[in-house]
């Protein structure tokens, strides 16, 4: 058996493979894009939702009633992923991507154009969550298919880095999104804001979709599908034989996203509640911190995906997973003193800890299985992991806080998260490059 990480020859010339760097854009592009559409829902479903779409309720219960929206797009993403999964590995990795990127963006362009409760009532929720549905089925599907791009061009002992292609997506995405509303929070009155300031964001993501969709119709397909096709190996069932033949790597690739979900959730969702209502802090300062931690994100997420070809991923994800846990309650301690600085140091450190973990968990996800099943089992580990990971974490640390008014309940529950993730990762399997290699070497033979 080829063993992991393989070195090339002393000596050797390192050519890049042929398209590598286009799908690398185009994956760090089109998830950047949709991770934006993603983000600036995150952030409202905190700020401005609980008062336009749910204004009679009580202040708490109109918080979880937003959050229960921003879950149903976590809800959706299995849909995404059994759907698109399964096409994905049967018809290819480039018309999904198209299809999903168009789904996501009109949805969002449709929220920031939706009447509030004011002018519909009750409609205008449940069309939120419609919409907000059509949008985690985009997501679902996005994920495995942007890995595989970037993913499959490149090498495959190098997997790591060319993994995290799409895992820049979020931070650059959230980056985006925080600063446009940021810039709008700032430039317009807290009633113009409510008004209409938030839909700008919205709204302008339909020129960010146009722009990603015309780099992906210009993608070819992966030559990794293409040698699968080629050698008649599509599978005809990928969901069927995910479930009977890798259950094991399902459940270990599902157990390894559950913390970096809920730590993500934690400082990109709850803290926007939590450091201005119980804080005293403003908007902008907890934008600005979330806008600064991934910036460095942006660096970070590549390096640890490296890292992880030179050295033990399961090693270096497990490492962070343990400092999350260790890290949280520090973290709480320190913003305690209502520093703006030390809330912000705070953010980007633990964001940081995100990075080290989210950078290799493409990888990691995807090599738990085998090529002809990728798409469909890495779709559906990311999106049911998705279900009990970030789907819940905005609602269980707003009850949790709700309930109980200190943050060593919150603390608890990523010490949870942590070792779930670290089974998860004790189960699983380090990778082996020699069928991609094979595929690969047939595919530009």
């Amino acid at each position: 058996m080829t063993a992991p990480h393989q070195a090339s020859p002393a000596g050797a010339t390192r050519k890049l493979p042929p398209g590598a760097l286009k799908a690398y854009i185009a994956s760090l592009t089109g998830t950047s894009l949709e991770y934006y559409d993603f983000a600036i829902y995150s952030v409202a479903s905190a700020l401005v939702f609980p008062k336009i779409f749910f204004p009679n309720s009580d202040e708490f219960v109109g918080l979880l009633l937003s959050f229960s929206t921003f879950a149903v797009g976590y809800l959706a993403r299995p849909i995404g992923g059994i759907v698109f999964g399964r096409l994905g590995d049967r018809i290819g990795r480039k018309n999904v991507l198209v299809i999903t990127l168009l789904l996501i963006g009109i949805a969002t362009v449709l929220i920031g154009a939706l009447p509030d409760y004011s002018v519909l009532g009750v409609a205008a929720p449940t069309i939120l969550v419609l919409l907000r549905l059509a949008q985690g089925i985009g997501v679902g599907g996005e994920w495995g298919g942007a890995v595989l791009l970037s993913s499959e061009f490149g090498t495959a002992s190098k997997r790591g880095f060319w993994s995290s292609a799409a895992q820049i997506g979020p931070p650059a995405g959230n980056l985006m999104a925080n600063g446009v509303l940021a810039v709008l929070a700032a430039t317009l009155s807290n009633a113009d804001f409510l008004a209409w300031g938030w839909r700008v964001a919205f709204l302008a993501s339909a020129v960010l979709v146009v722009f990603g969709l015309l780099i992906r119709l210009k993608l070819e397909e992966t030559p990794v599908f293409k040698a699968i096709k080629a050698h008649g190996e599509a599978p005809k069932a990928p969901l069927r034989e995910v479930f009977t033949k890798e259950p094991r790597a399902l459940v270990s690739a599902a157990l390894s996203r559950i913390c970096p979900d809920v730590l993500y959730s934690l400082f990109t969702v709850f803290m926007a509640v939590y450091a201005t209502r119980e804080l005293g802090m403003t908007t902008g300062n907890v934008l600005g911190a979330i806008l600064i931690g991934s910036a460095f994100q942006l660096a970070l997420i590549p390096a640890a995906g490296a890292l992880t070809d030179r050295f033990n991923r399961r090693l270096v994800y497990g490492i962070a997973a343990v400092g999350t846990a260790v890290y949280i309650p520090l973290f709480f301690l320190m913003v305690q003193g209502r520093s703006v600085l030390l809330l912000t140091v705070g953010v980007v450190i633990g964001l940081a800890f995100h990075a080290f973990m989210y950078g290799p968990q493409a990888s990691y996800i995807t090599e738990q299985f085998p090529a002809r099943l990728r798409y469909a089992g890495s779709s559906l580990a990311y999106t049911l992991a998705g279900v009990v990971g970030g789907a819940i974490a905005p609602l269980v640390f707003t009850a949790l806080y709700a309930a109980t008014g200190n943050w060593y309940v919150i603390a608890a529950y990523l010490l949870v998260s942590s070792l779930v993730t670290i089974v998860g990762l004790a189960i699983g399997r380090d990778p082996h490059t020699d069928e991609e290699e094979r595929l690969l070497q047939d595919a530009r033979a």
